[in-house]
């Protein structure tokens, strides 16, 4: 499989990526999960040869540019981040697919610009993290605090990658060879070994959640089909899972078995479920 490396130029910086399949194909965006990046959809690239697959480096992720200094890491930012790629590629209108994360702004997305997003595959998420609306205060309050205390915390140094790898196998439930493909474009060479490239901001408390009635609307405006697979995680258990599931207008719930990262472990079985969805 022949993968190209790409950059495009976006307000804060640069958006890294990678470039997959046939020219002309279909055309997708890939949008990875939280602290992963692009390299969390070449297993599954793999299988869908016919699409033009791009995979992104989120904001803050992989070989992508951080915020500058005071900014603070939203789905909004993302979400234009998106569609600045979008624009850049010339694609004005395109389909999406999501992981956890990923398919949290995939659905923010979709609901947004209707026009642009074709179709939507949300893989171990469907719309945003809820949270109920007594639990706001408590919630800026946490988020505050964390962030003055960041600039105190020194990175961690690995003398090498055995390390990081170990830690995603153990935290993800990941093979060696899928936490490897996450950790090699995931982290940076400093003096001494290797520091996670990923913004420490990214694991702060975000400052605000939807409840679950805003969630549940933005579901319900999806307008274009979507597939949803989706083995239930401790955010979004059953029978919630199944409740978001069903406002969709046009979507369907594939449940494939497979632990949170299916889509690296499992690839054919993803792409046995989405790819004619998507193709």
């Amino acid at each position: 499989m022949s993968v190209q490396e790409l950059g495009f130029d976006v307000a804060f910086g640069c958006i890294a990526g990678l470039r997959s399949g046939t020219p002309g194909g279909p055309k997708v965006l890939a949008l990875h999960g939280w602290l992963d990046n692009a390299a969390s959809f070449l297993p599954l690239a793999i299988q869908l040869p016919a699409l033009d697959l791009v995979m992104l480096d989120l904001p803050g992720h992989g070989r992508s540019a951080h915020l500058g200094p005071g900014a603070d890491y939203n789905l909004m930012v993302t979400v234009n981040a998106v569609l600045d790629v979008a624009d850049a590629l010339g694609w004005e209108r395109f389909a999406l697919l999501g992981h956890s994360m990923g398919a949290g702004i995939g659905s923010i997305l979709a609901a947004s610009v209707p026009e642009r997003v074709e179709r939507l595959v949300a893989i171990e998420a469907l719309g945003a993290l809820a949270e109920a609306s007594d639990r706001t205060a408590q919630r800026l309050r946490d988020g505050i605090a964390a962030a003055r205390a960041l600039p105190s915390k020194k990175l961690r140094v690995f003398p090498d990658l055995a390390a990081p790898i170990r830690a995603r196998m153990q935290a993800n439930q990941l093979s060696e060879a899928s936490a490897r493909l996450l950790v090699e474009r995931g982290v940076l060479a400093v003096d001494g070994g290797f520091v996670w490239s990923t913004d420490p901001r990214l694991t702060l408390p975000a400052l605000q959640r939807m409840n679950e009635a805003q969630v549940r609307a933005l579901i319900g405006a999806i307008e274009c089909p979507v597939v949803f697979a989706d083995p239930p995680q401790v955010y979004l258990p059953e029978p919630l899972r199944s409740e978001r599931a069903a406002l969709l207008p046009q979507g369907r719930l594939a449940v494939l078995p497979g632990t949170h990262h299916l889509h690296m472990e499992q690839p054919a079985a993803v792409a046995a479920a989405i790819g004619d969805f998507l193709g």
